[in-house]
């Protein structure tokens, strides 16, 4: 064997495990999917923000959807859910210097950071991420979609309820610090999901900036007015009608001053029911506060009107001390029954009273069942009230009521009739010291006044 084949012998020998290796190294890299790419930078652990020079993280939001899910009139509380998805770039979950070819891979939501959206005006937020899996491309970009439930709260003028239109705003920013800062980027993309919840009407939702570059969504609202107006305002000029009515009834057997006064008690329970619906602060009280409190006025006004035209019609003169020769109706044909006639009566007014009883009772476990259903917020704020609507409901209906005792000296001893408007006033009132119980803390070292 020459010399130059010992030569070319000795060197192939030498590079052999040189080919060898690469050819391993190849056929690894090649062997590398898409799991693999993920798996290897799952270990890298990198649940940091990506920070470059100057410390500033860019978010792109590309499209948001929003959807109301429900409004609050009482407490002027908008809840919403808001999906929103968006893409940064985080350069070490790149690879675009490797061998592998693949466009995308797509890794564990929690393996990874991801940024956090700050809802400036929001009372409540809760964040869930839409899938549990994140799309990452070649070049590091990370695409991913988070659903956000909040609750914000809305400052919307009720003056013409139930004819209310406003916008609610909810403010989706970054955060911002000394030298750091997470800056989003939100497109015009905004789409809005499911309009109507309730009485009221998502119109539509807008992006916004103020001055300060502060984004917002603007949320449109409106009421559709067709509930309050069946529910409130209908049954209000029903009763107003049926007052103007029930002066056809006859003064004798007291008929007229005990529907008068269920009337009255009718639109009290009225007045609670909007109580409890509308929001009691604000710059404006709800014009349908005015118009109830008017018509309440109205139906006292019109039963003490005819008290005095029962008192009239029996006896000469409206003065309470001066006796009059006139004989009352129902003492006019006193015969030798008469005896009879006085059990009559007594059975007569023990039913009235059953029955004024027995309505009272189905009012008392109306507004019971109501109060159970509300639920207030225990939050630690610097509180004020607003006295219109303790007036109105409470306040107010007290004093008729008192006024309405007074005028009733006026009504004729005979038949029960006096007897029979004061049980039933007596009544009432003690279902406004029930409402009152409920409505005021007992726990306190200082009893309010309005108890005394």
């Amino acid at each position: 064997m020459g010399l130059p084949h010992r030569i070319s012998l000795f060197l192939l020998l030498c590079s052999s495990p040189i080919v060898f290796v690469d050819g391993a190294s190849n056929s690894t890299e090649a062997l590398c999917d898409r799991r693999c790419l993920a798996n290897v930078r799952v270990e890298k652990e990198l649940f940091s923000a990506p920070q470059d020079d100057n410390c500033t993280m860019v978010v792109n939001i590309t499209s948001i959807q929003y959807e109301t899910l429900s409004f609050d009139t009482k407490g002027m509380e908008m809840s919403s859910r808001i999906k929103v998805n968006m893409e940064w770039k985080d350069p070490d979950l790149g690879w675009m210097q490797e061998k592998p070819r693949f466009p995308t891979i797509v890794m564990p939501v929690d393996k990874i950071w991801i940024p956090q959206i700050v809802l400036d005006n929001a009372i409540e937020t809760t964040v869930e991420p839409y899938t549990k899996d994140v799309q990452v491309r070649r070049d590091g970009t990370v695409s991913h979609a988070i659903v956000m439930f909040t609750t914000v709260s809305c400052q919307i003028n009720l003056f013409n309820y139930p004819f209310v239109t406003g916008s609610c705003p909810v403010a989706i920013n970054g955060w911002s610090q000394k030298t750091c800062a997470l800056n989003f980027q939100i497109s015009d993309n905004v789409t809005l999901v499911g309009g109507s919840r309730g009485e009221w009407l998502t119109t539509s939702v807008n992006k916004t900036v103020d001055a300060s570059n502060r984004v917002y969504l603007l949320v449109a609202l409106s009421i559709n007015p067709f509930s309050a107006f069946v529910t409130l305002i209908l049954p209000s000029a029903l009763i107003l009608l049926a007052d103007l009515v029930s002066f056809a009834l006859p003064f004798e057997g007291g008929e007229r001053n005990s529907f008068k006064v269920t009337l009255v008690l009718s639109f009290t329970m009225f007045l609670l029911i909007l109580s409890d619906h509308l929001p009691n602060s604000g710059h404006c009280s709800p014009l349908l506060h005015y118009h109830f409190s008017f018509c309440l006025v109205c139906l006292v006004m019109s039963m003490l009107a005819s008290i005095v035209l029962t008192r009239l019609s029996v006896e000469d003169s409206f003065l309470v001390c001066r006796r009059s020769t006139k004989v009352h109706p129902s003492s006019s044909s006193k015969t030798n029954d008469g005896l009879n006639q006085e059990k009559g009566v007594i059975t007569t007014m023990s039913g009235d009273l059953a029955s004024e009883t027995a309505s009272l009772r189905k009012i008392l476990n109306f507004l019971e069942t109501m109060d159970e259903g509300e639920k207030e917020a225990q939050r630690k704020v610097t509180l004020s009230i607003n006295p219109f609507s303790a007036v109105v409901t409470l306040i107010l209906p007290s004093a008729l009521i008192i006024l309405a005792d007074l005028v009733s000296f006026a009504l004729p001893v005979q038949g029960g009739e006096r007897n029979n408007l004061k049980v039933t006033l007596v009544l009432s009132f003690t279902m406004f010291l029930v409402i009152l119980n409920d409505h005021l803390s007992s726990g306190t070292s200082c009893s309010p006044l309005l108890r005394t």
